[in-house]
Order: C-alpha cells, then structure tokens, then sequence
C-alpha cells in the first residue's frame, strides 16, 4: 500500500454490500447502484429503484447501507439502513388520515414477511400536494406520498432487508405482494454503466 491509498474495506462490509445485489427481484421493479453518501459513516453502499407497470413509473426509492465498525448512537449494531420511498398517489387517498400508519405498516410487514431481524426501526411518513401556478398554472395537481426510514439489521446478509423494501415499493404504487408460489425475475438491466450487472 503506499502512501495516500485507503485500506480495504472491512470484510463484514463487503459481504453485506454484495448481499444488496439481488440476482431476483420482482418483474415491475428495476434497480441501479447510485452513489452512496460519504459522510454519514465510515462505509457506505446504495441502490435506487423504480417501479414501473408497464413504461409507466409508478415509484422510485433508494436504500442505503451504513457501516461503522464502532457503531453509532441509536444504531444497535454496526449496520444502518437508510430507505426513501416516494409515489403517486390519487388525492382521495392521500386524503385518509390512516395512510400514515397504514404506509408505515407496508413497511413493518414487509420486513417481517422475509423473516429478517432487525432493531431500532424509525421513520416519517410524508403526504405531499404540488400544484402549479404562473406558467405552470395548467398543470395537474399531483399527489404524492414519501417514506423515510432506517432501521438496523442484526445480520450481514441484506438480501431480505431488499427484497422487504423492494415489496415496501411495491405496495406504495399498489401492486400487491407476490404470492408465495410465484417467482421472480432476474433484475432489470439499465443501458447504464453504473447499472448492476451478472
């Protein structure tokens, strides 16, 4: 190593990263590496993702992966997971006052429906209303909801911790959970090199 040159990355860090690159997902859903933040923990990792039904894109996200070898206040472990997941959604629904609760459950009973263990769960649920003025006065009004949250996972393996989200995605722009018996596709592929590869 010379002068100037980062150690390598922990090895407990480099399994979990590689974990968070599925070789399936679900059909509507197409991932991406994207650039992780620098400056929340020592190492980092994220994917972004979008829903699509058909070429309509119903929802985007990113999830992130955090790791300090010392941990973090309120971490309860080495790892984080960072997820932001944002929707269209049709104003009477944005309009229930259980969406909240509702949203934040898709996301509870995601993770517990991959069976993954994890601790200090946290998050914001937002309902937001654009509408245009001035030039942009012609605009449709739109709708949309956005999910904040992080949580700690208690194992190196994250392909659940994905696979959760990935449903959490899902279910914001209304597509159901996959029943058991049916499988999954191997991921969409971008025409773009930051994009996951096989």
């Amino acid at each position: 190593m010379t002068a100037g040159d980062a150690p390598p990355a922990p090895a407990a860090f480099t399994r979990a990263a590689a974990s968070m690159r599925p070789d399936e997902v679900r059909p509507e859903i197409e991932l991406e590496d994207i650039p992780a933040p620098q400056r929340l923990a020592p190492y980092s990792a994220a994917i972004g993702a979008s829903v699509y039904r058909d070429d309509d894109e119903l929802a985007v996200g990113r999830l992130i992966m955090l790791f300090d070898p010392d941990g973090q206040r309120g971490w309860d472990g080495q790892f984080r997971l960072v997820a932001y997941v944002r929707a269209d959604m049709e104003p009477e629904i944005t309009e229930d006052p259980l969406l909240g609760p509702v949203a934040w459950s898709w996301l509870t009973e995601s993770l517990d429906a991959h069976g993954v263990a994890y601790a200090a769960a946290g998050g914001t649920v937002t309902k937001a209303v654009s509408e245009g003025f001035g030039n942009k006065d012609g605009d449709p009004v739109t709708t949309e909801l956005e999910l904040r949250a992080s949580w700690s996972p208690l194992e190196e393996d994250l392909s659940g911790h994905v696979a959760a989200w990935c449903d959490l995605m899902c279910l914001a722009a209304g597509i159901p959970p996959l029943p058991p018996d049916v499988a999954s596709l191997p991921p969409r592929r971008r025409e773009d090199p930051e994009s996951f590869r096989t």
